[in-house]
C-alpha cells in the first residue's frame, strides 16, 4: 500500500507550531507511515517577521491562509489528510477572522453542514457536544437537534477507530445529572429524551450519567466514547490522563484533520524546547484514517 500524504499545518507562527511541525515531518515514525507536507512559515527566515510569543493579526492571517492551502490540496487530491498545529484564536479575532477554531472553520472551508471534535487516545474517547463558547450559553445551545446530531454522529464515526458497536455515554449537564430535577431540569428535560430516541433507533447509548464518574468508568472499560456536554468538561479528563498523547479529530468532515492537543505556547515559543509528540501522534492517526 502505498504511504498516505499527510499535509501538516504549522499553525500560528508566532507559538511553538512551526518547531513541532518541523520536528513532526522529520520524526521516523512520521516518515514510516506518510509522506508529510508542510504548509504555512516554518523556515528560520519564514518566522523571523512574527515576534515570537505575540499575538498579532500577520500570524493569525498566515496561519489561515496555510489551513485554507492544505484544504484546497486535500479536497482535490493533492494529500490524503490534513494534521495541524495550534492556531490562536485571538490573533484570527485581530486578523477579522469569524471562527473560533479549526473546527467550525474546517466545516466552512469543506462545506461540511456540521462537525463534531473528538479527543481520541488509548485511555479515553471524548467527542464534544458544545466546543469554544462561553459557559453561560452551554444550557441554550444543548437542544435536541445538536445532541441528536451529536450522538448519531459519534456512533457512525467510531467504527474507523475500531469500534464496530460503540458503547457510548453522554455525561450529564448538572452535578450529578441533575437528580431528576433538583439541580437542573436540563438533563431529564433534554438530555434524557435525546438517549432514549438515540436507542429507539437501534444506537448504544446512555445516561446522562454524572460527569464525575463518567470518564472514570470509560477509561476502566465500560464505555467506548463518552460525550461531553462541553469543552472544559470533557478535555480536563482527557488532558489528565493522556496529555501529549491524545490526539484532536474532525468528525464529520469530507476530509481527514486531526490535531494535537494543546495550544499555541506562546510561553516557550523559539526556545527549542517544544515537544512534538501529540503532532506526531496526530499525524499518524491521520495517516491511519485515511485506509479506514
Amino acid at each position: 500500500m502505498a504511504k498516505s500524504r499527510i499535509g501538516i499545518t504549522v499553525g500560528d507562527p508566532a507559538g511553538i507550531g512551526p518547531e513541532i511541525a518541523v520536528k513532526a515531518a522529520a520524526d521516523l515514525r512520521v516518515t514510516a507511515v506518510c509522506e508529510p507536507r508542510l504548509y504555512g512559515p516554518h523556515s528560520a527566515e519564514q518566522i523571523a517577521s512574527f515576534p515570537r510569543g505575540r499575538v498579532s493579526a500577520d500570524a493569525g492571517r498566515a496561519a489561515y491562509r496555510a489551513i485554507v492551502s492544505a484544504v484546497e490540496d486535500a479536497r482535490a487530491g493533492t494529500i490524503d489528510g490534513i494534521a495541524t498545529a495550534p492556531i490562536n484564536k485571538e490573533a484570527f479575532s485581530l486578523a477579522g477572522l469569524p471562527w473560533k477554531g479549526h473546527t467550525d472553520l474546517l466545516a466552512s472551508l469543506t462545506g461540511a453542514p456540521r462537525a463534531a471534535m473528538m479527543f481520541y487516545s488509548r485511555e479515553l474517547r471524548v467527542v464534544l457536544a458544545t466546543v469554544h463558547v462561553a459557559l453561560r450559553d452551554v444550557p441554550r445551545l444543548l437542544d435536541r437537534d445538536l445532541l441528536d446530531f451529536t450522538i448519531g454522529l459519534t456512533a457512525s464515526e467510531l467504527p474507523r477507530f475500531g469500534y464496530a458497536h460503540p458503547r457510548i455515554a453522554l455525561a450529564g449537564l448538572n452535578p450529578h445529572a441533575g437528580e431528576h430535577g433538583v439541580i437542573g431540569e436540563e438533563d431529564d428535560a433534554v438530555l434524557r429524551p435525546a438517549v432514549d430516541a438515540a436507542r429507539a433507533k437501534g444506537t448504544e447509548v446512555t445516561g446522562p450519567w454524572p460527569a464525575d464518574t463518567v470518564f472514570v468508568r470509560a477509561a476502566r472499560g465500560e464505555f467506548d466514547a463518552v460525550i461531553a456536554c462541553y469543552h472544559d468538561q470533557g478535555l480536563i479528563p482527557i488532558k489528565l490522563l493522556a496529555f501529549g498523547r491524545a490526539v484532536n479529530v474532525t468528525l464529520g468532515l469530507p476530509i481527514v484533520r486531526t490535531s494535537v492537543d494543546h495550544g499555541t505556547a506562546f510561553d516557550i515559543a523559539g526556545r527549542g524546547i517544544a515537544d512534538a509528540s501529540s503532532l506526531i501522534e496526530a499525524v499518524r492517526l491521520a495517516a491511519e484514517l485515511v485506509h479506514s
